[in-house]
């Protein structure tokens, strides 16, 4: 018995030393939006999204060059060992300069035109991957910021558990000490403290676990708090799948479907000739005998590979490959969604259900043990009884905090689904 005691008086030290710890160090609370915003903004994952758009872009830009004329100069000194020559004429310096200049332009190249329109493409597929990114963070936010309310609620359930043993032991101590009680039901009533305490911090510890996943997620260096419950209105049954153009998952390899065909299409450009037209003017100084000291040329070309080995079909057939894995993908994707819409209208309605239950079993069990406490006081039953209706109590409670819990994530989860989060 003196084993008990010593082990419920060490258990209830360390849990009031914890407590004091977690007390010391307040916590920042946002709300669901500013989390959302903060993660959006600050994430690694969400920044590297943004420099995949500057590659795309930059990738653009580099293909546009192909619109602008090439532009070369250049310089270059001969020494000779003599002057070349005969009699009293020279037909090559000793020493002699020579500037020259280059200006050339495609008049025909179909497949780096084409390349031009692709580079769009992909910097519109980096666009809709980073909103993709952005999407994922945010949806782990919310998620996290709702396991932050959730533990809470946790707490708050058993805080009125622990409410409700420690009145029980106050009454159980007092009967005793009035010489009507005994000193097994007071050490079930501490027992039962001891239990409350654990739970309790156990739940603490959930939060803090919670708060610091928050902060992670939202880039601080520090635990983030939940401010408040978000409202998460449950929209109608959308008509037609035109709510499938409103999830970022599915735009994304929308796009990257349409570039693939795309470059596929281009893959007859790879047969047209291709063409370039130059003009080349020089300067030499000095000049020679027979090399004038301007001279310029011009140059009009055209070329096409007559056999290549059948590359270019090898490659059309790659990207034809690539097209049809880029349909499967986009119908799975599909069918993906349209099944995620169907589950979280399903767990909506279910959820809604087992909360309306869930309260009213907590309702009653609250009934319980009010009534049982009552009739203990009265000498009607036992402290083992009062004892049992508490625990069932913690339990409904629980399973409703728990219910309400999976309510919101069913909530959250529809919105996602129906690409209206964020």
């Amino acid at each position: 018995m003196g084993s008990l005691r010593h082990t419920l008086g060490v258990a209830v030290a360390v849990v009031g030393l914890a407590t004091a710890t977690a007390v010391a160090q307040p916590v920042a609370p946002v709300t669901l939006d500013e989390a959302v915003r903060l993660a959006v903004e600050r994430h690694p994952s969400a920044r590297q999204a943004a420099t995949t758009i500057l590659r795309a872009e930059a990738l653009l830009q580099q293909a546009r060059t192909v619109a602008w004329p090439t532009v070369t100069g250049g310089i270059a000194t001969t020494v000779l060992d003599g002057e070349r020559g005969f009699d009293e004429f020279v037909t090559q310096p000793r020493t002699q300069t020579l500037f020259s200049a280059s200006v050339a332009y495609p008049v025909l190249a179909a497949s780096r035109w084409a390349a031009r329109t692709q580079a769009g493409d992909q910097v519109r597929v980096a666009q809709y991957g980073a909103e993709e990114v952005r999407r994922q963070i945010a949806v782990a936010t919310a998620g996290a910021y709702l396991a932050v309310i959730a533990q809470k609620r946790q707490v708050d359930v058993n805080t009125r558990a622990r409410e409700t043993a420690q009145a029980h032991l106050d009454y159980a101590r007092a009967r005793l000490e009035g010489g009507v009680g005994s000193k097994l039901n007071e050490l079930r009533a501490a027992q039962e403290v001891a239990t409350s305490d654990v739970l309790l911090e156990s739940a603490r510890l959930g939060v803090r676990r919670a708060q610091e996943a928050l902060g992670v997620l939202t880039a601080t260096d520090a635990p983030v708090d939940a401010a408040g419950e978000p409202a998460f209105e449950v929209p109608a049954a959308p008509v037609g799948e035109d709510w499938l153009r409103g999830r970022t998952d599915i735009r994304l390899f929308t796009a990257q479907r349409e570039a693939a065909e795309r470059v596929f299409r281009d893959s007859r450009k790879d047969w047209i000739p291709t063409g370039t037209v130059s003009f080349d003017p020089q300067y030499v100084t000095p000049a020679g005998l027979f090399q004038p000291s301007r001279t310029w040329r011009g140059v009009l070309q055209f070329s096409v590979p007559l056999f290549d080995g059948g590359q270019r079909r090898a490659v059309a057939r790659q990207r034809e490959v690539a097209v049809e894995a880029a349909d499967l993908t986009l119908a799975e994707v599909e069918l993906r969604a349209r099944a995620d819409l169907r589950t979280a209208r399903a767990a909506v309605e279910s959820t809604e259900r087992a909360v309306a239950s869930a309260r009213l079993a907590a309702q009653h069990a609250a009934d319980v043990l009010r009534i049982t406490d009552v009739a203990f006081r009265a000498g009607a039953t036992t402290n083992i009884e009062v004892i049992d209706a508490q625990r069932r109590a913690r339990d409904a409670d629980t399973a409703a905090a728990q219910a309400e819990d999976r309510l919101r994530q069913a909530r959250l989860d529809l919105l996602v689904a129906l690409g209206r989060f964020p």
